[in-house]
C-alpha cells in the first residue's frame, strides 16, 4: 500500500459515485484516478491495464465532452440501452479482444496474468465507451470487470486495489440500479 495507490482508490470511489449520480465532475475526478493508476500498473507489469489507463485519459475527456455537449440541442444525455445485434456484436468483440490482447501479452511481454489482464482491459473500454454513451450496459460490464480485477489485483497483493474493485462492484450493482430508474422515467417522459 503506498500514498499514491491510496489517493489513487479515493478517486476512484469519488468518480463512481458522481458517475452513478450522473454527474459530470464524474470525469475529471476519474481522470486524477486514471493518472494515478498509469504509475501503479507500471510498477506491477500490468501492461494491459496500463495501456488500458492511457486510452482512459482520452476516454475521461471525450466523456466530459460529450455529456456536457452530446445531448439534442441544449437537453442533457439520457440514459439508453443498446439494441440487441450491438449487444452482440460487442460481445463478439469482447471474446475475440481478450484472446487477441491475452496471446499479444503472453507472447511478447513478462506480462505476469496476461488473459485476466486482457479480459478487464477489453471489457472495460467497452464499459467506459457505453459510459460516455450513457448507456445502461455500461454497468454490466463493470460488474463483470471488478469480478476479474479483484481476482487479479488481490494475486498481485495490491489490497487497496483489490479493496477499491470490491467496492467498485457494489457501485456497479447500485449503478445499474440507479440508471435503469433514470431509464424508466426518460421513457415515461418520452411516451
Amino acid at each position: 500500500m503506498t500514498w499514491i495507490e491510496l489517493t489513487a482508490v479515493a478517486f476512484g470511489i469519488a468518480c463512481v459515485v458522481l458517475t452513478i449520480r450522473q454527474n459530470i465532475w464524474c470525469w475529471p475526478t476519474g481522470l486524477v484516478q486514471v493518472l494515478l493508476f498509469i504509475v501503479i500498473f507500471y510498477q506491477v507489469k500490468l501492461y494491459s491495464d496500463l495501456a488500458l489507463h492511457v486510452i482512459y485519459v482520452f476516454l475521461q475527456l471525450y466523456g466530459w465532452y460529450h455529456w456536457a455537449y452530446g445531448g439534442k440541442s441544449t437537453a442533457s444525455l439520457k440514459v439508453t440501452l443498446l439494441r440487441l445485434e450491438l449487444r452482440l456484436l460487442w460481445l463478439v468483440f469482447a471474446v475475440f479482444g481478450t484472446f487477441g490482447l491475452g496471446f499479444l501479452m503472453s507472447t511478447y511481454t513478462d506480462a505476469s496474468l496476461p488473459y485476466g489482464d486482457a479480459f478487464t482491459t477489453v471489457v472495460s473500454l467497452i464499459a467506459q465507451w457505453f459510459m460516455t454513451r450513457k448507456k445502461l450496459e455500461s454497468w454490466i460490464c463493470w460488474v463483470a470487470v471488478d469480478v476479474v480485477a479483484i481476482g487479479i489485483y488481490l494475486q498481485k497483493e495490491l489490497y487497496l486495489t483489490t479493496g477499491l474493485y470490491a467496492i467498485f462492484l457494489v457501485l456497479a450493482i447500485s449503478g445499474y440500479v440507479a440508471w435503469l430508474r433514470s431509464w424508466h422515467t426518460s421513457s415515461k417522459l418520452s411516451v
